[in-house]
């Protein structure tokens, strides 16, 4: 598998944006200082958040959707085991489109019909 579209996409928008978005709000904390973490420790400035309805082989699971009460998966990784898995085919063009990590969170959904990245910003706190 080979992603060379890192922005957000339209059959996304349309098809998967409204599951996502009302599963996020739950779990925009958790993922946000996971986010945090991954940077702080010095891991990657480039956190990426794999999302699926079943198991996936990138990253560790951080959230299940099972326990969570949501519709996806939640996973933790960086660019880098993307970079390993040969994944991403132009890395500098993802890291030019990357969205600051304090106000978005970058998710990569993994479904059966679509894969792509997505740039979702975090919840305000008011």
């Amino acid at each position: 598998m080979k992603i060379t579209n890192h922005g957000n996409d339209p059959e996304l928008d349309g098809k998967y944006l409204g599951t996502i978005s009302q599963d996020f709000v739950q779990v925009a904390d958790t993922i946000k200082e996971a986010s945090y973490q991954i940077r702080k420790r010095g891991f990657s400035e480039y956190p990426i958040f794999p999302i699926c309805k079943s198991d996936q082989p990138i990253g560790q699971l951080l959230i299940n959707r099972d326990e969570a009460n949501t519709k996806w998966h939640y996973f933790a990784t960086y660019l880098d085991e993307f970079e390993q898995r040969q994944i991403l085919d132009r890395p500098d063009e993802f890291i030019d489109s990357y969205k600051d990590p304090d106000e978005f969170c970058c998710l990569f959904v993994v479904d059966i019909e679509f894969t792509n990245f997505l740039f979702i910003p975090y919840p305000n706190d008011l």
